[in-house]
């Protein structure tokens, strides 16, 4: 038994007169509570409770230490009550790290019913396209789209997400659609230059992956002004599907090349080790799981 049972068994005793009540209130047997009352009783060097064979009833000193200690520990039990219910109950503030364009336009939808089913939380979404340090940055969880480096962090695979090449219906217009990867090199081709390899582009090819090489009057290293200029028809843009969808339902890009697609990218959860035990933490980790929209992506 813990120190804090012997307290508990002490108050029980003193509260309701009787070794034998204070057992049955603790869910105890009766030689546990006799222990525990003897074990605290030697730790202080003096008699807390009197005996007898109707009443148990505390001494001076007993009831100067009861008074002293009871309230110390029903602060205690408060405090661990609030820790189970704060395990079992999402609350606080979730820290969430995302690639800057996938937290607006994917991530939302699934932090909005979140915070909807679990209104005792907040959410402190920071949104940047670099690999975070998840320690440094005070962050719950990220999400990152990539190969994972290795690390001591936690994952969960979310899905893949593939990467298409795309053009403008007016740019079809004037040019034939390409049928081929190597048929590239007769088009002109929007240029990332933030890229690692600009101008490279990944494709799968009799079944192995192939770079093909790409070039083009236009050129940015934002893929917000890609899109832009493909849908202008300045020439064929290369992109991950979830950043162009709504320019594909709307109609302004049309899609080429779907079957020679790279290898889809894998998207991850990271977490610290020991994070996914609060409870803020597992619940946004199975709402993402069960919501995160990525089969047509």
């Amino acid at each position: 038994m813990s120190r804090m049972d012997d307290f508990e068994a002490f108050i029980a005793i003193v509260e309701h007169g009787s070794l034998t009540t204070a057992a049955h209130r603790l869910n105890r047997s009766l030689q546990s509570v006799s222990r525990s009352l003897a074990a605290l009783e030697q730790s202080v060097g003096v008699e807390l409770i009197h005996r007898t064979t109707r009443r148990s009833t505390p001494s001076e000193v007993g009831a100067a230490f009861f008074n002293r200690i009871k309230p110390a520990v029903d602060d205690i039990n408060d405090a661990r009550l609030q820790a189970i219910n704060q395990r079992s109950e999402p609350a606080g503030v979730l820290r969430i790290g995302a690639p800057v364009l996938f937290g607006p336009n994917v991530l939302m939808p699934v932090i909005a019913e979140y915070m909807r089913t679990f209104p005792r939380v907040e959410v402190d979404l920071q949104l940047s396209d670099g690999f975070a340090d998840l320690g440094a940055e005070g962050l719950d969880l990220a999400i990152r789209i990539g190969d994972l480096p290795d690390s001591n962090l936690k994952a969960k695979r979310l899905g893949a997400l593939r990467r298409v090449v795309f053009g403008a219906p007016s740019y079809f217009a004037r040019c034939d659609r390409p049928a081929h990867p190597f048929q590239l090199s007769e088009h002109s081709c929007i240029i990332r230059t933030a890229n690692e390899r600009p101008g490279e582009w990944t494709f799968q090819i009799d079944g192995k992956p192939r770079t093909v090489k790409v070039a083009g009057a236009f050129r940015s290293n934002l893929m917000t002004s890609v899109y832009a200029a493909a849908i202008h028809g300045l020439g064929l843009g290369f992109s991950p599907l979830w950043q162009i969808t709504h320019l594909v339902d709307d109609g302004l890009v049309e899609l080429v090349l779907t079957e020679f697609e790279p290898a889809p990218v894998p998207i991850h959860a990271l977490w610290q080790e020991g994070r996914s035990s609060s409870a803020k933490v597992r619940a946004f980790l199975d709402l993402l799981a069960s919501r995160l929209e990525l089969k047509s992506l």
